[in-house]
């Protein structure tokens, strides 16, 4: 009996400890939440030094939850003062009642961060994005501004001229163009050691058959590199090596040319029928979490947007102009910081190109639509961007490329309206095939950018270098 007693109170003993670690693993989740981080990262700091059961992966979570806080910190540095002086911008009698009201809206991103308020870096600009009568009223202060309106990139016409080259040539794959690209990251001067040997990962432009061809290298910094063969990796880069050498900073670059094609896939909705679920297609229909999740709430929203409707291309049709008319695009911190970014865009009903394509993906995917990402930068001359879009599939069709974030065109031409949901346009530059892949070779330390792969990657034997700690430039120009 004694001994029975013995047994059941070290038994006791060790589930108490089992429910204290999960009490504090849990804890500190729920902490990070409420935006008391240091008291997250003391229990976090606990954890790595009281508990040698840990794996290396767990350990190595448990330290990027303390490196996310960190660039969490790094994204909310407004104080409410900053954020008055820009809205008196275009509203000069705003007060801070208006913030309050802007706030409860989700128009207006803030955080309480060991218990001081501070508004996203972009939580200004953002609020002319979301908020609609906040939208007019810059709009109309900055038409009043300009005597005469910039002249845009003829994006419509590009696109009808791609549909008609389509239809009259039987070829999917047309308006090629071919651009020379340099693309650089400098690391400031003495932020490594000196005489440590840099990492760089510079994205690398993936061969594409008919979509993206005539790959040619022209010239690297420094001359020896590793280029990731176009299979290995969904995120292809040149990979470099340098000497850090004291007061003096360290560039890497890369020059190439390469050739885009426009792409339009003339899809007739009566002959789209729901896709066979082959094993080739199981990978793109599934929950890939953290950020491709059927939560409840998406499931009731995609039955609210869908309805009754069977045809994966009405549905399709459906999905794209619901996040098109209901998720306006909004500069968006830094990825790595989201657990799960379609939640975030659910919640808060904006998002950058990024978090709309996820976020339209996953409502494609819980309906049966094969659907993944592709990403890399987009030109409007004299215009430029980073930007992100996708490729779904339609039976009998296969994939076609889709940009949810440029949305239905405005025009009563019912094809070029829907160009964007089959179609693309010829000036793509594309890195990227799949979000959240390793490079090659592997980098050692978590990434700067743990979903898509535009400005880089730099580390050192003392770990990873984010984003504050180097610049990129990034050149272009038409060939012809």
């Amino acid at each position: 009996m004694e001994k029975q007693s013995v047994f059941f109170f070290i038994l006791l003993g060790i589930m108490s400890f089992t429910l204290f670690q999960c009490s504090n693993f849990v804890n500190y989740r729920e902490l990070i939440e409420k935006g008391e981080f240091k008291k997250a990262s003391q229990i976090i700091r606990v954890e790595l030094a009281s508990n040698q059961d840990l794996t290396d992966q767990e350990r190595i979570d448990l330290l990027f939850e303390i490196e996310r806080m960190n660039r969490i910190k790094k994204d909310f540095t407004k104080d409410e003062k900053d954020i008055l002086e820009y809205i008196k911008t275009y509203i000069p009698e705003v007060s801070a009642s208006d913030l309050r009201k802007w706030e409860k809206e989700d128009a207006l991103e803030f955080m309480t961060i060991d218990g001081k308020k501070k508004y996203f870096n972009s939580a200004g600009p953002n609020l002319f994005r979301i908020d609609r009568e906040a939208k007019a009223i810059k709009e109309k202060v900055e038409k009043e501004k300009t005597d005469k309106k910039s002249e845009k990139f003829p994006l419509d016409k590009h696109l009808a001229n791609i549909i008609k080259k389509v239809k009259s040539s039987d070829n999917r794959y047309v308006s090629p163009v071919t651009l020379k690209i340099k693309q650089s990251i400098i690391i400031e001067k003495d932020v490594v050691p000196d005489g440590k040997v840099l990492r760089c990962w510079i994205p690398f432009p993936r061969k594409i058959e008919s979509r993206q061809t005539d790959i040619k290298l022209l010239n690297t910094e420094p001359a020896k590199y590793i280029l990731a063969d176009n299979d290995q990796t969904k995120h292809r880069t040149i990979y470099f090596e340098k000497i850090t050498e004291s007061d003096t900073p360290t560039e890497f670059f890369v020059e190439y040319q390469y050739t885009p094609h426009g792409i339009y896939v003339p899809v007739d909705l009566s002959r789209v029928i729901p896709v066979p679920k082959t094993e080739e297609l199981e990978p793109f229909l599934n929950e890939v979490p953290p950020h491709i999740v059927f939560t409840e709430e998406l499931q009731e929203l995609s039955k609210t947007i869908v309805g009754t409707e069977t045809n994966p291309y009405r549905i399709a049709q459906k999905l794209f102009e619901w996040v098109d008319v209901n998720i306006p695009w909004a500069s968006a911190r830094e990825y790595s910081t989201f657990r799960n970014i379609p939640k975030y865009v659910n919640e808060n009903r904006h998002g950058d190109c990024g978090m709309q394509t996820l976020f339209f993906m996953t409502l494609c995917r819980m309906n049966g639509i094969p659907a993944k990402w592709q990403s890399g930068w987009e030109f409007q001359p004299p215009k430029d961007s980073m930007h992100d879009w996708g490729e779904i599939y339609f039976e009998p069709y296969g994939w076609v490329p889709m940009d949810v974030t440029y949305g239905c065109r405005e025009t009563d031409d019912v094809i070029l309206k829907w160009f964007y949901l089959n179609g693309m346009d010829s000036y793509r530059l594309i890195f990227n095939d799949a979000y959240s892949q390793n490079f090659y070779p592997v980098k050692i330390y978590p990434r700067s950018e743990t979903v898509d792969s535009q400005r880089g990657e730099v580390e050192w034997e003392g770990g990873n270098l984010y984003f504050d700690k180097w610049d990129w430039d990034f050149e272009w120009k038409i060939i012809y």
